[in-house]
């Protein structure tokens, strides 16, 4: 079928968009769109795929489904719109890079400069009800984002995935550690950032492994 999609993700992908699980996934997220408030716009679907394309991912950061709330959906897992309120998350994940880098914590939620360095922001779960978190789990999104990690796993060396809290880790499962660079720590959000995400590093630890292949690091802030 034919999927508005980034070309390079569309040919690397272009088994899976035929698979009969993916054709009723699409048209349940046809359904759903017409028959009420769904985030992120249609529009901004694969957001995470078009910004960031297949030959250009370094670093791979899995959420779990898109924010529930007005406006604040654009396609990329912990960000938010330009002039939006930050959530907690990714308040916390600010605060992760100020302690780790001492980068100064931005005023703006928005990480499509993230994206375009080559850092895939992927939901496991691309649509969500308005004010329903998880409504859209269990109709072909997790099966279709496990296709995703498992083609960049096979096809590509060197990769950076950060897996945070129990779902990205499960995640995680289809990743050749021997290839790529595997971190794993707590889930950001308020009720476990304590438990293991503050004091991670990753960002640091991302970066030394890209410059230590011969890459240049993330910029984490506009500021550095």
């Amino acid at each position: 079928m034919d999927v508005k999609i980034e070309p390079s993700w569309k040919k690397a992908l272009a088994e899976e968009f035929e698979k009969p699980y993916f054709k009723e996934l699409a048209e349940f997220v046809k359904k759903e769109y017409k028959s009420g408030a769904v985030y992120p716009p249609p529009k901004l679907l694969f957001n995470a795929f078009n910004l960031c394309p297949f030959d250009k991912v370094r670093v791979v950061i899995l959420g779990q489904d898109p924010y529930h709330g007005r406006g604040q959906a654009h396609g990329l897992c912990f960000s938010v719109p330009e002039g939006e309120k930050m959530p907690p998350s990714l308040q916390n994940i600010y605060k992760e890079i100020n302690a780790d880098l001492g980068l100064p914590i931005p005023k703006s939620g928005n990480l499509e400069h993230w994206a375009r360095q080559g850092v895939l922001l992927l939901n496991t779960t691309l649509t969500v009800r308005a004010g329903i978190p998880a409504s859209h789990f269990g109709n072909g999104w997790e099966q279709f984002t496990d296709a995703v990690i498992k083609k960049l796993s096979d096809e590509k060396e060197g990769l950076v995935f950060l897996l945070w809290g129990r779902h990205a880790k499960e995640k995680g499962k289809v990743i050749d550690r021997n290839k790529h660079l595997v971190l794993e720590a707590a889930h950001p959000s308020p009720f476990s950032a304590a438990s293991g995400f503050f004091g991670c590093r990753h960002f640091s630890k991302t970066n030394d492994y890209l410059v230590s292949r011969g890459e240049n690091p993330i910029q984490w802030t506009p500021e550095g």
